[in-house]
This record gives structure tokens, C-alpha cells and sequence, in this order.
């Protein structure tokens, strides 16, 4: 049972993450990936914030968010990739701001999940 709530999360992220790449925005730095990114820290950053402050969720629950929603939803294979290209093509300030604010995004993210978490 635990296995259908993580693909049912993971399918339901992996649309918002698609769904987010049809924002028709062209650039070579690629912003797409970095809001998903954090965006998927903000939830999972929540998520953990609610579990650690209520006795009663359901470990369902947080399979089903967690590690579905946020395990489809988030980016960071296509991160990396996305900066070992700019690297690749000598876009090293590109690459090293990407990189540079997809770590302090993320993290910002998760604290600013588990922030607001608290106010429910």
C-alpha cells in the first residue's frame, strides 16, 4: 500500500513539474528548473514542519507528499545537468550563480517551509 501512495504523489508531481515547464519563458539560464527547485524545497520544508509539530498525520500522508509529491515534483537531476551544460560552455558566472542560488534557494526554502508550517 505504501508503494501506491508514493507513485500517486510522484505522478501528481512530476505533472506540476511538467506542467511548470510549459511556462513559455526562453532564456539560457534556466529558471524553470530553479523555481521548481525551490518551490519543491518550500513544501518539503512545510511537510516536515507539520509532521515534526502533529502527532496525528498519517505516515501515508507523508509518503503520499514527501516522497511522491516532492520526490516527482522536484528537479535536482535536471539541475545538475543543467549546470554541468552552462559549465560545459564556458557560462561560468551563469553556471556558478545557477548553482549558487539553487543551493541557498532550496535551503531558504526548507526553512521557510518549516516557518510556515508553524502558522496553522
Amino acid at each position: 500500500m505504501n508503494f501506491l501512495f508514493v507513485a500517486l504523489g510522484g505522478a501528481i508531481g512530476a505533472m506540476g513539474r511538467y506542467a511548470i515547464s510549459l511556462i513559455p519563458i526562453k532564456t539560457e539560464f534556466p529558471i524553470l528548473t530553479l523555481m521548481t527547485n525551490i518551490v519543491g524545497a518550500v513544501i518539503i520544508g512545510f511537510i516536515v514542519g507539520i509532521v515534526s509539530e502533529k502527532d496525528d498525520v498519517s505516515p501515508n500522508a507523508v509518503l503520499f507528499w514527501k516522497t511522491g509529491i516532492c520526490g516527482g515534483f522536484t528537479t535536482f537531476s535536471t539541475f545538475s545537468l543543467e549546470a554541468v551544460t552552462l559549465l560545459e560552455n564556458k557560462s561560468f558566472l551563469s553556471g556558478g550563480i545557477y548553482i549558487a542560488l539553487s543551493l541557498i534557494g532550496c535551503i531558504i526554502g526548507v526553512w521557510s517551509g518549516r516557518k510556515l508550517s508553524m502558522l496553522i
